[in-house]
């Protein structure tokens, strides 16, 4: 063999050569990708996750739908700190957390925390807080010097956790939003609250009533949805050192013999809702009606609830309420279908904001 024209780069030159042609070969066949038949079918996984906190309104989501809430175990050790395991891998899943920051309200934050780090640490592909509650969301400017802001150290905590979008309810304020670096999805619970209304009250003169100037844009989107109704405010003051306690001081707009429609975000105490209404019933209102998302009820707010004279107290479940606080007259309505609804446009990559005609 002629080595050197071997290396002379043609090999047909080198004596004795031959071509021997290259069996063929076919690739392998193609995977046919059949349509999905049904909306969780689209080659993504979708995996809810619930705390501690309301399990009730995550089985209720994972109803509306048609998926079940992940297995995971989680306890307390007895110093009090918390751990949390998923049953399942969440490697390469759409995972969906969620957790109502209801008290002990720390309590529910961390595990909160907790189960976003677990599904980033087990490779889940995007994590998506579930939060119908935002905790600490009251505390979001400085009122005075040396304060913190509370809310935008949650969303800083979240974010550092892992999350990669929030999905809440009726925000204490819309700026919320920009406190987390990332998509946030702000889901308004006035479409059921006010077809709710507009049901059992609709055929009645009705006023739409904010409890502060600062929710009349809100009073507003009611208004709208209940025919045009007027709008009243009631005129309050707040004394900073004193949490959980205002003044109303007088009613401004139009409200005698109606039945007035007070609208809040939250009952916590019940200490301004309460004020409210009696402000009300003495500025010659027919009846009111108290329609607010967040049923907090602490401490004394179901005897307050109770005594303001007010005809029907309606709420949603996104926070969790305890047997003895239910009372004649309270009406819980079902967040759930419109939780489930944000979630799937989420999962699809669709579009959250038709849910409410653009506004959200």
């Amino acid at each position: 063999l002629d080595v050197c024209c071997w290396r002379s780069g043609n090999p047909a030159t080198v004596p004795g050569y031959r071509q021997v042609p290259l069996p063929r070969i076919d690739p392998p066949p193609r995977k046919q990708h059949t349509v999905a038949t049904d909306w969780t079918d689209n080659r993504k996984n979708l995996m809810l996750f619930s705390g501690r906190a309301h399990p009730e309104l995550a089985e209720a989501v994972a109803t509306n739908l048609g998926v079940k809430v992940t297995p995971q175990t989680a306890r307390n050790f007895a110093n009090g700190e918390i751990y949390v395991r998923f049953e399942e891998s969440v490697r390469g899943a759409d995972v969906f957390i969620l957790q109502s920051h209801t008290a002990p309200i720390n309590e529910a934050i961390m595990e909160h925390l907790l189960m976003i780090d677990a599904a980033k640490r087990a490779s889940a592909k995007r994590i998506t807080v579930v939060m119908p509650f935002y905790g600490y969301a009251r505390q979001d400017k400085k009122h005075r010097g040396r304060e913190p802001i509370s809310a935008r150290m949650i969303a800083d905590m979240f974010a550092v956790a892992g999350a990669d979008r929030l999905i809440c309810i009726d925000l204490h304020t819309d700026q919320i939003q920009g406190f987390f670096d990332g998509p946030v999805d702000h889901l308004m619970a006035i479409p059921i609250l006010s077809a709710y209304v507009a049901q059992k009250y609709g055929d009645q003169d009705l006023a739409v009533v904010s409890p502060d100037a600062g929710r009349i844009k809100v009073a507003e989107q009611w208004s709208k949805r209940l025919g045009g109704a007027p709008l009243a405010f009631i005129h309050k003051t707040r004394d900073i050192n004193r949490p959980n306690e205002t003044v109303a001081n007088r009613v401004v707009g139009e409200v005698e013999g109606r039945v007035c429609v007070l609208v809040d975000d939250m009952i916590d105490t019940g200490g301004t809702i309460a004020k409210a209404a009696d402000a009300l019933m003495e500025a010659g209102a027919k009846d009111v009606v108290i329609a607010a998302t967040h049923p907090i009820l602490s401490g004394p707010a179901v005897e307050r609830l109770q005594a303001c004279g007010a005809r029907e107290i309606i709420v949603t479940n996104t926070l969790p309420i305890d047997p003895e606080q239910e009372f004649d007259g309270l009406t819980v309505l079902s967040i759930a279908p419109l939780i489930s609804a944000a979630v799937r446009e989420v999962f699809l990559d669709g579009s959250v904001t038709s849910l409410f005609g653009g506004r959200a």
